[in-house]
């Protein structure tokens, strides 16, 4: 499938919205992505929930076209890359890791992120709560405003899988994942196929871009 990005220069750097749900930054030359939620679909199954095994396996996929398209020196997950414990989804993420050795991988624990970090070390992914990499802080939860306030750079987060409702001129309305650009904060989309999403509110000052599934566009 063809995919446009938008380009969006922001902090006197480089960010290229992409249709997947991710950004590249082009500076740093590192792919970031929230809320993966692999293993979410194996969890459901140890449920006896019916959910289709290639879920994971389709986000990974998603995940290595981005990465041979974009070379990335780094892949950053702001939390929630594993929905639970270690299910049958695990062996193919490990799998998955083989083809990117050289890859640098970093994971900001989530609310989800609760498998024992040695599993995580064992695929050579280094954990950490929040790190900051030049004008950005990388984090898994939006900061509050007074937080916010005090935050050492400008923030980028996850977790809220965030969505922009859009009406029509009759009825119709429908609600698109979104990249949403606050004065302090960004809140990426959840990268994953197997999440929701939630109409957010927005200030007029944000500057909020709903994901299609060719292109990215400003709302």
């Amino acid at each position: 499938m063809i995919c446009d990005r938008l380009v969006f220069p922001f902090l006197d750097q480089t960010l290229l919205l992409l249709c997947q749900k991710a950004i590249y930054w082009e500076e740093e030359k590192a792919l970031i992505a929230a809320d993966v939620h692999l293993g979410k679909g194996g969890h459901f199954r140890k449920a006896g929930i019916a959910v289709p095994r290639e879920l994971a396996q389709d986000d990974l996929a998603v995940l290595s076209d981005l990465i041979r398209e974009h070379h990335p020196e780094k892949l950053i997950f702001l939390g929630d890359l594993f929905h639970s414990d270690i299910n049958t989804d695990w062996d193919w993420f490990a799998l998955w890791r083989e083809q990117f050795p050289k890859l640098e991988i970093i994971l900001i624990r989530g609310n989800h992120d609760v498998i024992h970090d040695s599993h995580y070390q064992q695929l050579h992914i280094s954990l950490h709560e929040q790190m900051q990499i030049g004008p950005f802080l990388m984090l898994h939860h939006p900061l509050p405003p007074l937080k916010l306030e005090q935050a050492s750079g400008y923030v980028l987060c996850g977790h809220i899988h965030p969505g922009v409702l859009l009406r029509g001129r009759g009825r119709q309305s429908i609600t698109l994942p979104c990249f949403a650009f606050a004065d302090k904060q960004a809140i990426l989309p959840s990268f994953g196929r197997f999440t929701g999403r939630v109409a957010i509110q927005h200030q007029q000052t944000d500057q909020v871009f709903g994901v299609l599934s060719d292109k990215v566009v400003r709302v």
